[in-house]
């Protein structure tokens, strides 16, 4: 059986990972695949919890957790679907609409 540990091991490298592409990349579509990611090292964490102490309210958060990220992903595909149509570029360093 594993520990806990390499869980948490893995759901904290995950988690830099998608840290370190939110923060580097400009593709917004790249951005939003490290938010994506950095959700389900949370969801990691949750289900080895959940598992850990033989309860099962974590893996009902990583449920409701999923359902939030899809429509996350749906909206915001959405918005970078709209923004390409009018700029013709997902680079977040040239998206400036809301500025005045």
């Amino acid at each position: 059986m594993v520990e806990i540990d390499w869980y948490l091991a893995l759901s904290a490298i995950l988690f830099t990972i998608g840290a370190l592409g939110v923060l580097i990349r400009r593709n917004a579509v790249v951005v939003l695949m490290c938010i994506e990611l950095m959700l389900n090292a949370v969801n990691i964490s949750l289900v080895s919890f959940a598992s850990y102490h033989g309860d099962i309210t974590g893996q009902i958060l990583v449920f409701f957790s999923l359902s939030v990220a899809a429509a996350e992903a749906v909206v915001g595909l959405a918005i970078i679907i709209a923004i390409f149509r009018n700029n013709l570029s997902v680079d977040i360093t040239r998206i400036n609409l809301l500025r005045w």
